[in-house]
């Protein structure tokens, strides 16, 4: 058995922490998981990834389990690489393809991420677990925590998503609605950490959970055969699918695995409710301001102040990408624009994608014949308050003029 952690990293000053123990951040900042690439590249060739099951476990020499299996897991499969040619012809585009993360375990990308923090803190003994959530990360750490044997609270705002709330409760989570943001349920996470001895899973506050969500990257890699497409549009929050996929690009591109140099132009989208990382990015800054009444339907990207902003802000930048925010009041027109043309159930932040889209083609950034990828992070049927619609209604005992739906 071989496990290729070399240390952790501090990705504010560089600081080296060991990998074997319980860590959480260093200054206050996120940690980074690093890895002896050159190992790695010894021991798994692409032709060994061809044998394996598609999970996101088959990178396994690339994540902190290495070749050990202690992996909490509830068979998180690779998620499809969708091409959506109705889609794309809508915004002149030749090339449009939606990875659909809505079918994981729990309905969500949040899968990866809590499949990994909740396996590595099961590693290190612990029992008990918080984290505050806009509703996907709740539900998939409840799950996974139920699946580990761990006792889990969850703190949400109390206008999420009922389903979510719903799917906490079910896996038997303690749930709690809490009149405020994310970041006022952060704040009950960490004044209860003492009190209540939990293990904060909160985003980017342990190093794990982006080693999860890397697997997006390394999944998209291998589906488009090592060759990384153009543009990558992802709807951002907290940000750890972003930073995860711009790291899994740069392992790959370290070990030679990748067919071509260039590195997709990674895309941050945000509402116009709530877009700290688009006021930053454009105003040249690398750390960003709280954003005051945050406000979107996309419960998933509400978030006004992201721990690992810098994090974020530099991978836009070194790959030479945008921060884009959409009006919030076309986020419906867009998700049922995508679901009525390609049949994929997209989730609001999502369908803010698309909104995207038709900004930076209409101003030419991106170009027709670009290969341009959008991460559907979750499923539409998790957000009925979003998709709910009048639909004309039926009276059995009356004789039916048919003529109507002529």
């Amino acid at each position: 058995m071989a496990r290729y952690v070399t240390h952790l990293e501090s990705a504010i000053d560089g600081t080296q922490l060991p990998a074997n123990q319980l860590a959480t951040m260093h200054e206050g900042r996120p940690l980074w998981v690093r890895y002896d690439l050159d190992a790695v590249g010894k021991a798994l060739t692409k032709d060994m990834l061809r044998e394996r099951e598609p999970t996101m476990w088959r990178y396994r020499e690339l994540l902190p389990v290495g070749t050990e299996h202690f992996e909490v897991t509830l068979g998180e499969g690779m998620s499809p690489l969708l091409a959506c040619p109705r889609l794309g012809k809508k915004f002149g585009l030749s090339h449009l393809w939606i990875k659909d993360e809505s079918q994981l375990p729990t309905g969500s990308f949040k899968s990866r991420g809590l499949a990994m923090a909740i396996t590595m803190a099961k590693h290190f003994g612990i029992t008990r677990v918080a984290l505050p959530t806009a509703g996907n990360a709740g539900g998939a750490a409840a799950a996974y925590a139920a699946r580990a044997g761990m006792e889990c609270y969850v703190f949400m705002p109390d206008d999420t998503p009922a389903i979510n709330a719903y799917e906490c409760a079910a896996a038997g989570a303690h749930v709690y609605g809490v009149n405020g943001l994310i970041t006022d349920c952060g704040r009950l996470v960490r004044e209860g950490k003492e009190v209540m001895g939990w293990f904060d899973l909160s985003t980017l506050k342990e190093p794990y959970r982006i080693e999860g969500k890397k697997t997006m990257g390394l999944e998209l890699a291998e589906q488009f055969s090592w060759k990384l497409p153009d543009v990558i549009l992802y709807p951002t929050g907290g940000g750890t699918g972003l930073i995860g996929m711009w790291k899994a690009f740069n392992e790959l591109r370290a070990m030679g695995w990748l067919e071509s140099q260039q590195m997709p132009r990674m895309v941050a989208v945000q509402s116009d409710g709530c877009c700290p990382i688009v006021r930053a990015f454009d105003a040249g800054e690398r750390f960003a301001k709280p954003f005051e009444n945050a406000a979107t339907m996309a419960s998933g990207i509400r978030v006004p102040a992201a721990v690992g902003d810098f994090m974020i802000l530099d991978a836009l930048r070194e790959s030479s990408g945008r921060a884009v925010a959409v009006d919030e009041n076309h986020i419906t027109e867009w998700l049922r624009l995508a679901m009525s043309s390609e049949g994929i159930a997209v989730c609001p932040e999502a369908a803010a994608c698309i909104g995207a889209i038709e900004t930076l083609t209409s101003d030419g950034w991106i170009k027709p014949d670009e290969r341009v990828v959008i991460f559907n992070t979750g499923a539409a049927q998790k957000y009925t308050e979003a998709i709910k619609i009048e639909f004309p209604q039926l009276d059995i005992n009356e004789s039916i003029d048919w003529n109507v739906f002529a």
